[in-house]
């Protein structure tokens, strides 16, 4: 017997007897419609978690804190050396340390008779130059920073971030005024947006360094800004983004020393040691190996997204496996169904399967056709089942469009669906995610469930005897 031959015959049998298959088809429907609304639930809520966390950070960043042991108890130092073999790691794109002027006492001025001023100098950020690119920072104009080109002796080049002009304070207004300060979004008596007091791509910038002494005679050592570039604001690397000033690595230090030198501080002058390390990963699947490799050399002190990320998977893959299962038993009682179904069927059709065994049908082909119908019902239950999951998801993403136009007020929250209420936020506002190996999946799932439900049943025609089966009435 030919497979097309089998295929038209298996549907026509499933046809003769609709409302039986119906009510054994919609078993599988519901089974195979839960599984997809709920891992599409979870797949949602894992999107939303790694927008969050990436708003909070980069995923593929790990910080490094000076300090630890290795395994055979040896002080561990985060200088150039143990740098060289962090960034020798498998998987490291680059590592750069981050120095910030926290130290340093003096300002940046701009304007005539140095008006407009930055008192505070910890916006200042020292980084590895070759290490920016491939950190992943935006440059909106210019170039980046190289080591490899002189300024002059008195000339420090610099990166400002977008927002770094708001920075400056008009110096002859008082403390208290507001007209002292400018800040992003700022407008005038008539809405008009009001720029910074400086234009640092433009106008002239000098660093001062100032020590003072017991006696409050001052020491001063000053240097002019050469801005090369303007970079993105990203908060996820860093609050500094928006309006910070990058320098040379070797530029910090020399500012550090200097200011060293000024207020008689040696401690100052050693710039061999790093506070903190940024680590560059090419991969986010990849943090977890590297942060262990960043241990077991001996830093122990480390942070990166990944614990916090896991910590939320496993959280949302419990909401999942707990629902899923509710969702499996649905197809576990699906499968007895067809089971019975295709039990019912071999008792209506002994006779035409008595028939068939004296007309020589081979029993392969008398199995494969009980097999096909069972398979039949699971698959049309999976195609019925991912439609209606669709839908389901359409209207979990639109449900408050959706009540709004049959006149609702308000808004359904369905935000922590996935893990009990406890919801991590994000800025994705999809409720369900369906790809499209979720609704193959599926479907496949249901005709297997449709195939082994059908095993027992066809076991049982291939046995019956076929001169009792023609005389079964």
């Amino acid at each position: 017997m030919k497979i097309s031959d089998q295929i038209s015959l298996a549907a026509k049998n499933l046809s003769r007897r609709k409302g039986r298959t119906a009510l054994t088809v919609i078993g599988v429907v519901v089974g195979t419609c839960l599984i997809v609304v709920m891992i599409s639930l979870g797949i949602a809520q894992n999107q939303a978690n790694e927008e969050m966390l990436a708003s909070w950070g980069d995923l593929t960043q790990i910080e490094v804190y000076n300090g630890g042991m290795t395994a055979n108890g040896e002080q561990v130092t985060l200088n150039d050396e143990s740098l060289e073999s962090i960034r020798a790691l498998e998987h490291v794109t680059t590592a750069t340390p981050f120095y910030q002027a926290y130290n340093l006492n003096g300002y940046v001025a701009a304007g005539r008779s140095d008006r407009y001023q930055i008192t505070q100098l910890y916006q200042f950020v020292g980084l590895a130059p070759e290490a920016m690119e491939p950190m992943g920072f935006t440059l909106l104009d210019g170039t980046w920073l190289d080591d490899s080109t002189s300024y002059g002796k008195d000339t420090i080049p610099v990166i400002v971030c977008e927002n770094t002009g708001y920075n400056f304070e008009d110096t002859r207004k008082s403390q208290n005024s507001q007209k002292r300060y400018r800040w992003q979004g700022m407008t005038d008596a008539n809405g008009n947006p009001l720029e910074p007091f400086v234009d640092v791509n433009k106008d002239d910038m000098t660093l001062t360094l100032v020590a003072q002494s017991d006696t409050g005679a001052e020491k001063t050592r000053s240097w002019k800004l050469e801005v090369v570039g303007t970079i993105a604001s990203d908060y996820a690397k860093g609050w500094w983004t928006d309006s910070g000033i990058v320098v040379r690595l070797k530029d910090m230090k020399m500012l550090m020393k200097a200011y060293g030198d000024l207020i008689k501080d040696h401690s100052l002058t050693q710039t061999t040691t790093y506070d903190q390390v940024y680590v560059k990963v090419d991969d986010v699947k990849n943090v977890e190996d590297v942060e262990n490799a960043i241990h077991d050399i001996g830093f122990t002190s480390t942070w990166s997204s990944t614990q916090q990320r896991n910590d939320m998977q496993q959280q949302v893959a419990r909401s999942q496996m707990i629902l899923g299962g509710l969702a499996a038993m649905s197809l576990f009682v699906s499968a007895l169904n067809i089971m019975n179904t295709m039990t019912m069927a071999i008792y209506e059709r002994t006779r035409e399967i008595g028939i068939m065994k004296v007309l020589g049908c081979e029993l392969s082909d008398i199995r494969r056709m009980f097999l096909m119908e069972s398979g039949f019902i699971g698959f049309i239950g999976g195609v019925i089942g991912d439609l209606i999951g669709l839908l389901v998801s359409f209207i979990l993403n639109n449900i408050s469009t959706i009540l709004a136009v049959f006149g609702a007020s308000g808004s359904l929250d369905l935000s922590g669906l996935m893990n009990g209420g406890y919801y991590y936020g994000g800025t994705s506002s999809a409720i369900s995610v369906i790809p499209l190996w979720l609704l193959a999946a599926a479907l496949l799932f249901a005709t297997l469930i449709g195939l082994l439900s059908g095993i027992g049943p066809a076991g049982k025609a291939v046995k019956i005897s076929a001169l009792e089966a023609i005389r079964h009435e």
